[in-house]
């Protein structure tokens, strides 16, 4: 089947049963989608699937042929990091940093669809990614931060 990752096709021979997640990993080496719950629990996998957030880990790979899917390692271009990648660290929207790949994914793919949202609309948008090191409160103001265009490099 033919994935296209972050823009760039690959030709790829996975199993009928094999997660996104597992193929990102491990045949396509983007590690920054992480491995956390395995059932679309905690949005660590989070990944960008024809623009629109999806659980890797329950995504099969034979139901994304031909289709868009954006990780992490696609955002920063040119040297420079996304507006939302570059807002996290900004507002330290980031601890241990296990859940970001996600958690920035969520909020590209929240801020594409409402490129002004309010604190409710963030904080909604963000639910189905869980923090373990309880960084919500800076997380909402990178995202809103993000959205207002108030980042270092910007």
């Amino acid at each position: 089947m033919r994935l296209i990752v972050n823009g760039a096709g690959h030709e790829v021979a996975a199993p009928d049963h094999e997660r996104l997640l597992t193929t990102l990993r491990e045949r396509l080496h983007l590690t920054g989608t992480k491995l956390v719950c395995g059932r679309g629990e905690c949005g660590a996998c989070t990944v960008l699937l024809d623009g629109a957030p999806a659980y890797s880990c329950l995504t099969l790979t034979a139901a994304c042929d031909g289709r868009e899917i954006g990780t992490i390692e696609g955002l920063a271009h040119d040297g420079g990091l996304h507006p939302v990648q570059q807002a996290f660290i900004d507002q330290d929207a980031v601890q241990c940093g296990f859940c970001t790949p996600g958690q920035i994914l969520a909020a590209v793919a929240l801020l594409h669809r409402k490129p002004r949202p309010s604190e409710q609309d963030v904080r909604r948008g963000m639910s189905g990614n869980l923090c373990r090191c309880g960084t919500y409160p800076k997380i909402v103001r990178a995202v809103l931060a993000a959205a207002e265009g108030e980042t270092s490099d910007g």
